[in-house]
């Protein structure tokens, strides 16, 4: 049971991620979404390293669904064109190489994956502070 504390913590941790988002740029709002798919994969890398399959399942789940549920569907493929379709497609590339470190308990999936999101993120933020000096 969660002390009267910890409570708290938690709910100011909430109204400051709640109060980013509601004054962040859409660049600021992708590189959010990547941090935490990022976040997500290192947890998994490291319940992987501790053999805690249940841990590494969440944490898996839960970058998978950042991407699904939060990149992809973000992606404008009329107006993005051939870029937006390109990312797409290694969205779902990502998502599916996470599903195999998950079946398969595969710490290199889950290295590529980090490594293509981390290549993605930084693209962004330099999207993000280009239109920040502009």
């Amino acid at each position: 049971m969660k002390s009267k504390t910890d409570r708290a913590i938690a709910a100011y941790s909430k109204v400051g991620v709640e109060t980013g988002i509601a004054g962040a740029s859409p660049q600021r709002l992708i590189l959010m979404l990547y941090d935490g798919a990022l976040a997500a994969m290192h947890a998994a890398k490291a319940a992987l390293g501790q053999q805690d399959a249940g841990a590494r399942g969440v944490a898996l789940s839960k970058a998978i669904a950042i991407i699904d549920e939060g990149l992809r569907p973000a992606l404008d493929l009329d107006a993005g064109g051939e870029i937006a379709a390109n990312l797409m497609a290694l969205y779902e590339y990502v998502a599916n190489r996470l599903l195999y470190a998950n079946l398969k308990g595969d710490m290199a999936s889950i290295d590529e994956a980090v490594r293509l999101m981390t290549e993605l993120r930084g693209a962004w933020d330099a999207l993000e502070r280009q239109a920040r000096a502009e």
